[in-house]
């Protein structure tokens, strides 16, 4: 029997109040581990959701002492996004993985009824792909993109934030001037500076954490293990023979999701 995204979604809802400031809204997502929250009101109803990416825009926004006082007084309902995209619980997996790609989102309201019951996300699907996927059915280097985003160690943190919002990524990999890996710095580490502020000689090598790497003949199956553990949406590709060389290229969970929605896929198989 075909899944459903019933069963593979995250029942229940992290949320917030709309009057929540930047700053407690930063605190829940690293609480909880989560890109986003469900912006709700008293009665429960959804009025939007806010991200750790509307959080990143507000920081690199707050360039100066008077525009940081002024992003410190907005609310979670001043940066969400009101229009949700949603799916309904009893929809095909291999539908949702379509509005994902469509969509370009990384997650999804879950609703039944009429009413919202929870989310499903990227993660979602690589977990499920993670207990279903054949090992060695397909490399990393066969998904995997060839472009990646790089930055230097001595980048300002602002400027990498600002690559980060325009180019649509979550991470930019930190690399010396010969290509070697040096760390990679994401969303949720730039969290913490909505409520904090950002020094001004910040730089990329001050906030990054080690980059995690996988070899380009590596299984899917052993690229979805990999961030399923350790909770990362990316994954540095690498030839394990010459570890220090210029990284080949990264592999996403969107890469993954692709994959899922290819005609020849295991997951549009009936």
């Amino acid at each position: 029997m075909a899944k459903l995204v019933k069963d593979l979604m995250h029942t229940g809802l992290i949320t917030c109040k709309p009057t929540a400031t930047l700053g407690q809204v930063a605190v829940l997502l690293h609480q909880h581990h989560v890109h986003a929250l469900v912006v709700a009101d008293r009665d429960g109803r959804t009025l939007g959701l806010i991200s750790d990416f509307d959080l990143m825009a507000g920081e690199w926004l707050s360039s100066d002492e008077e525009s940081l006082a002024v992003m410190r007084k907005l609310t979670a309902a001043d940066l969400m996004s009101q229009t949700v995209d949603s799916v309904d619980a009893n929809t095909s997996i291999t539908e949702a993985a379509g509005i994902f790609m469509e969509k370009k989102v990384s997650r999804l309201l879950v609703t039944e009824n009429g009413k919202s019951i929870g989310i499903v996300s990227l993660s979602d699907f690589i977990a499920s792909i993670a207990g279903e996927m054949k090992t060695k059915r397909e490399t990393v280097g066969d998904v995997m993109s060839d472009a990646i985003l790089v930055c230097r160690g001595k980048t300002p943190v602002a400027s990498a934030a600002r690559a980060m919002t325009s180019a649509g990524w979550r991470s930019v990999l930190v690399v010396d001037a010969k290509g070697k890996i040096l760390g990679v710095v994401s969303g949720h580490d730039l969290l913490r500076f909505v409520k904090e502020g950002l020094a001004e000689k910040m730089i990329v090598r001050d906030v990054m954490h080690p980059a995690l790497t996988i070899d380009i003949h590596a299984s899917l199956r052993e690229a979805a293990d990999m961030m399923i553990q350790n909770h990362y949406h990316r994954l540095v590709v690498v030839d394990k023979e010459d570890a220090d060389a210029f990284p080949l290229g990264a592999i996403s969970t969107f890469d993954i999701v692709a994959e899922m929605a290819r005609p020849d896929s295991i997951w549009q198989k009936k």
